[in-house]
């Protein structure tokens, strides 16, 4: 049996800087490995995450030219936890605008979770420019994924996170989660926002990994922009048009190669939607990983996004 391929070493940027995306919104970015290499673009999930060192080291840096970002309002990026002028529509425009202002004419678009979304919605907007996509943890925004995570799904699998989860908002508020959430993370009040901030956020955490392990530790501001963020994309059902949108748009990136990570125990994003992405997707490889959940930092999907990344550029 192979041996899982790990992280390659950390390693610093060999540039970063700003991109003015608007009146309103500054993206912070970083370029990693190789500046002649293969151009990838890396997308962070959340929405909110922002970026984070230990993307850099998904790419083999004498093979590839990473370019890592921050969405609007997310980490580096400013304003922190802005809403306005947030949409995916405008991170789909922020990315070509990122990709014209390093001058790259395609390149490989690489994202999990949320990332994986925007993925392929910037892929079905510029299949042009995208020479491949490699993703993980697929979410496709539709109604049941949303029923899943915040109505009845994910409760029954962890349902004292989930008690723990639905008890901060008040019965009668209950039938919207994510409305009532999105209320107190929009208050007037910091320790209100920062209240239900922190709710939010152990109940992702809790069921992101397929073993147990502690709660990751931020700073209020970055858990209160990423919450505000994520929780703004999800009342507003990642702003599509229509419930099937990107299945309902895949022959745009029929010609595209796909390459999908996607953890068999991932309570987050449950496998049937990967599995349903590639039965309508031509070019799409999907590798089950039987070991992992969630998070893109399992051993196992860490094998494959790696694997994965080479394959595709070994092909295309």
């Amino acid at each position: 049996m192979n041996e899982l391929r790990q992280l390659f070493p950390k390693i610093e940027p060999f540039n970063s800087g700003w991109l003015k995306a608007s009146n309103l919104h500054t993206l912070y970015f970083e370029q990693v490995g190789n500046p002649d290499g293969i151009p990838v673009v890396f997308l962070h999930g959340g929405p909110g995450v922002g970026a984070q060192p230990i993307y850099r080291r998904y790419f083999d840096p004498e093979r590839f030219h990473a370019i890592i970002f921050s969405q609007r309002g997310a980490e580096k990026s400013t304003p922190s936890g802005e809403l306005r002028q947030n949409d995916t529509w405008e991170l789909v425009k922020d990315i070509e605008l990122l990709r014209e202002s390093l001058r790259i004419d395609r390149w490989f678009v690489f994202g999990g979770s949320w990332g994986s979304t925007l993925a392929l919605i910037y892929a079905q907007q510029h299949p042009e420019h995208v020479r491949g996509l490699v993703l993980r943890g697929i979410f496709l925004g539709r109604r049941m994924e949303f029923q899943w995570e915040y109505v009845d799904g994910a409760s029954r699998i962890f349902p004292e996170a989930w008690e723990r989860f639905i008890n901060f908002i008040p019965p009668e508020e209950r039938v919207n989660l994510p409305g009532a959430y999105y209320k107190r993370l929009t208050s007037a009040q910091r320790e209100v926002q920062l209240a239900a901030a922190t709710r939010w956020y152990e109940w992702e955490a809790e069921i992101g990994t397929l073993l147990p392990r502690e709660t990751p530790r931020i700073t209020e501001e970055d858990i209160l922009a990423f919450t505000r963020i994520e929780c703004h994309y999800m009342v507003n059902n990642l702003f599509l048009p229509e419930d099937n949108y990107i299945l309902n748009n895949i022959a745009k990136i029929a010609e595209i190669p796909c390459w999908i990570a996607q953890g068999r125990y991932d309570i987050i994003c449950p496998v049937v939607t990967a599995y349903d992405l590639s039965r309508a997707y031509p070019k799409a490889e999907l590798h089950i990983v039987p070991d992992a959940g969630h998070s893109i930092a399992e051993p196992g999907i860490v094998d494959s996004l790696i694997r994965g990344m080479e394959k595709l550029a070994d092909r295309y």
